[in-house]
């Protein structure tokens, strides 16, 4: 199994390119079973988790095709997909599939609008929460699908297809929210979605099955409003820049200090993140086509987060900004409130000398002069790249097992932050 070696002390310096937004690709993906014409998808990551979702695409018999590199591209840029589902072969989903990754889970969506069933077995991906598809069922029923769950598997069914119909969520849910846009694009009348995920993501698949010929107002708000169509048609589009691995990045320059141009990012898509960012002493600055992020040694200073939905503070960042925070001056307090066991990098943090305790869903990070390298092992996607930026900012040598979790989302981390003076490189098992 590959692992992650890295020799910290080194601030980084240079230019690092942001991809396209995992987050996002998936449900675009997702979206193309929704047409038998061709929506071709620009800025696709290459990652793990797109590779996987590419199989499952496959199974179900959507046509695929990988467009060469263009001038300019390296293995860290975006690739262009092609993707044509004009002949579906099978409508279930297995479970040696989908057990590998939750968001593979949505392909009931289209599935059912589109063909009037669905067989999708209950997903798996990272242990960091239950992060149950009860709402998920419960947004297709409200839109008037049968559904029941057998051997593992949930089967929907919709006798004369899907109905416009109320969806309104007890708790704000992307998941959810992909489901109940995919679903309602295709049912007979006019849905509306309320307490909807405001994330960017959610706005990037309204935006690219508007394109397809979708009639959605009002995403990135509360309440969504779907007037459903009969078909929809192919289209162009391109997948938003990663928040998630922009505000990594960030985080790492203030954690290890130097001055980094971030490009091909948009600040607006991480406003309450970069602003927290600044508080700790960082200097953010928006420059033409990106984000330029420097600390130039002063101490980090301690902040308290609460992580929400979006706008709020990511949960996806929260790995991250507590590894900032074990260097910080003080005590900071970081609460978890969207999944209930995303403090299992705690215990490997501490292995390099960070000072934390838990109480419920609030970690106390009390900040320490120096962290030290030590051996540590990867639990999730999130968690294994906040040990790569404590690595990089502690003393001597660090060795990150379990790695594979790292390609399901950051493209290219190595080589990224290579050409920034870190001394990283991964050991191939």
């Amino acid at each position: 199994m590959d692992r992650i070696h890295i020799t910290g002390g080194a601030p980084l310096n240079g230019v690092i390119p942001i991809s396209g937004a995992k987050n996002a690709a998936l449900p675009l993906m997702i979206a193309s079973l929704m047409t038998g014409e061709t929506l071709e998808l620009i800025n696709v990551p290459r990652l793990a988790d797109i590779t996987a979702l590419l199989r499952i695409l496959g199974n179900h018999g959507v046509d695929q095709m990988v467009v060469g590199k263009r001038p300019g591209q390296t293995s860290e840029t975006g690739q262009t997909i092609r993707l044509t589902a004009s002949n579906i072969i099978d409508t279930t989903a297995p479970y040696d599939l989908v057990s590998t990754m939750r968001a593979s889970f949505w392909v009931i969506a289209p599935l059912l609008a589109r063909f009037g069933e669905a067989k999708v077995s209950l997903p798996g991906g990272c242990a960091i929460g239950t992060r149950p598809v009860d709402l998920l069922i419960m947004a297709l029923q409200q839109l008037g699908a049968e559904t029941e769950i057998d051997g593992g598997y949930v089967i929907a069914k919709t006798k004369k297809g899907l109905r416009g119909g109320q969806v309104s969520f007890p708790k704000v849910t992307v998941g959810g929210t992909h489901v109940a846009l995919m679903a309602a694009a295709l049912a007979y009348g006019t849905s509306v979605i309320e307490n909807a995920a405001r994330e960017p993501e959610v706005v990037d698949l309204a935006d690219c099955l508007n394109k397809m010929g979708a009639r959605i107002k009002g995403a990135g708000t509360p309440r969504i409003e779907i007037e459903g169509v009969a078909r929809l048609n192919g289209a162009r589009h391109e997948v938003l820049p990663d928040r998630i691995e922009t505000g990594t990045y960030a985080m790492a320059v203030a954690m290890t200090g130097g001055d980094v141009v971030l490009k091909d990012t948009r600040a607006d898509l991480l406003h309450s993140a970069l602003d927290v960012l600044a508080t700790t002493g960082t200097e953010i600055t928006q420059v033409d086509g990106g984000i330029r992020v420097r600390r130039n040694g002063g101490g980090i200073a301690a902040v308290d987060v609460t992580t929400d939905p979006f706008p709020g503070f990511p949960t996806d960042l929260q790995a991250q900004f507590m590894a900032l925070m074990t260097l910080a001056k003080g005590q900071s307090h970081i609460r978890e409130t969207i999944f209930e066991n995303r403090f299992m990098h705690v215990q490997e943090l501490a292995r390099l000398g960070a000072k934390i305790r838990l109480d419920g869903d609030m970690a106390i990070v009390e900040g320490v002069e120096r962290l030290r390298g030590a051996p540590v092992m990867a639990t999730d996607l999130r968690a294994s790249v906040s040990l790569v930026i404590a690595g990089l900012a502690a003393e001597g040598e660090t060795q990150i097992n379990r790695v594979y979790h790292l390609d399901r989302g950051f493209e290219g981390l190595e080589a990224k932050l290579g050409r920034c003076g870190a001394q990283i490189e991964r050991v191939r098992a």
